[in-house]
């Protein structure tokens, strides 16, 4: 089963947490803080690989997390940091954020991708001491790690896409110009799979792709081709393969037409695209249907070769020309990764952020925020310092103005989760 598109889910792991220790020694007194650093958590790492041709694999298992980093330890032992969780895609593969749509990375080149960051680690107590805190008893938890709904879209790395009409003769084409061998049949819809092959030429090769017959209305999702015209999108050039004998009942300029609305009605920028008109089964064409096209086709400022896939009359010269276009046009599209807008940028900070104030009681608070319970199960509740550091943070977050501007007062009880605590100014 050919499957090119998918969505899953990816979570990179959370840092390891600080530690809270004192060095003990014996005969030596008054150790200090030694509490060491969380570990990082691991990335979630996409890479290309070649023996790989659809993403069915991800039908299977939709979840992909790496693993936390260690936590810290005393003697200002820093935790171990987790291993990367790579995933491995055919190469063309792009990686969207399946909420907003934004390009995340391009998989095409060899190199691997982080798609997902995994989180740093929390520092130990060993770095929060001070003249005036010699004594500190908390330390940060681990960060966590980046989080992603993804949808992964193959799209074929090809320089040249055979499009046209099923059993126009796309599948002999590539046939005998490759050593793709695809399924060939005197029927529509043989091919159900885009089918790449390596042509050589001189001293030159190029990438070509056999793209599933078109119908009129694919670009809404009519017949099997719209599912696969997002794989001509990278092209550098099209080739458009027409049934110049028209034995099918039809005729080849108005398939031509056809064809060449459904790739405008995709994209724009595809209809564009430089093309190049094989007129296929002149074998059994008349000279006035060839010259018919030729016309039509030239006038519209195209090349127009005549060619015969079954008995290869006019393949040569047709590759040699594709090479030779191929010469002068850049290279393979390789789509960017998009930035963050500032909308989005502002929507993440709010959520890592926010927090409710409910006044419950005439004298009680609570405090809704799931993103502190990391954070309040490092305070030690029976050290002055500890609480001092945390109602900085509570004032620095924008939580104790709410709870003033809630009406909070002096002795008033303030919940944050298991945490009670009394009120002051």
């Amino acid at each position: 089963m050919f499957v090119d598109i998918v969505k899953i889910t990816i979570k990179a792991g959370d840092g390891g947490n600080g530690a809270v220790s004192f060095h003990r020694e014996k005969y030596v007194n008054a150790g200090g803080p030694d509490g060491g650093n969380g570990g990082k958590g691991g990335d979630i790492v996409f890479q290309a690989k070649d023996n790989l041709s659809t993403l069915i694999d991800f039908r299977y298992k939709k979840k992909y997390v790496a693993k936390n980093g260690d936590n810290g330890s005393s003697r200002r032992s820093t935790g171990k940091s987790a291993p990367d969780t790579v995933i491995y895609v055919p190469r063309g593969t792009i990686v969207k954020d399946s909420n907003t749509g934004r390009i995340l990375e391009d998989i095409s080149g060899d190199e691997p991708v982080i798609v997902a960051k995994g989180g740093k680690g929390g520092k130990g107590n060993m770095n929060f001491a001070t003249p005036t805190r010699q004594i500190p008893r908390f330390a940060k938890p681990g960060f966590p790690g980046e989080s992603f709904d993804v949808t992964l879209e193959l799209k074929l790395l090809a320089d040249v896409g055979l499009v046209g009409f099923p059993n126009v003769g796309k599948s002999s084409l590539i046939s005998v110009v490759s050593a793709a061998k695809p399924e060939i049949a005197n029927y529509h819809f043989t091919t159900i799979t885009p089918v790449l092959g390596v042509v050589k030429y001189e001293e030159k090769s190029f990438v070509m792709a056999d793209i599933p017959g078109l119908i009129e209305g694919a670009s809404e999702g009519i017949g099997l081709g719209h599912a696969f015209l997002r794989h001509v999108e990278r092209c550098r050039l099209i080739v458009h393969v027409v049934d110049v004998s028209e034995i099918e009942g039809r005729d080849c300029i108005d398939d031509f037409e056809k064809i060449n609305t459904e790739l405008r009605n995709f994209s724009e920028e595809l209809s564009e695209r430089p093309q190049i008109v094989a007129a296929n089964k002149s074998d059994m064409a008349t000279e006035e249907q060839i010259e018919k096209l030729r016309k039509y086709v030239e006038d519209k400022g195209l090349k127009f070769f005549v060619i015969s896939a079954a008995t290869t009359m006019g393949t040569q010269e047709l590759v040699g020309q594709i090479a030779a276009e191929l010469e002068t046009l850049p290279p393979v599209i390789r789509y960017e990764a998009q930035p963050l807008t500032l909308e989005e940028i502002e929507k993440i900070n709010e959520e890592k952020r926010s927090f409710t104030v409910e006044k419950a009681d005439e004298h009680y608070f609570i405090v809704n925020a799931e993103w502190l319970a990391p954070i309040l199960s490092t305070v030690n509740m029976d050290d002055y310092e500890s609480l001092q550091y945390f109602q900085r943070f509570l004032r620095y977050i924008g939580i104790i103005d709410a709870l003033e501007a809630a009406g909070v007062e002096e002795e008033d009880t303030v919940s944050i989760f298991d945490f009670e605590f009394n009120y002051m100014r």
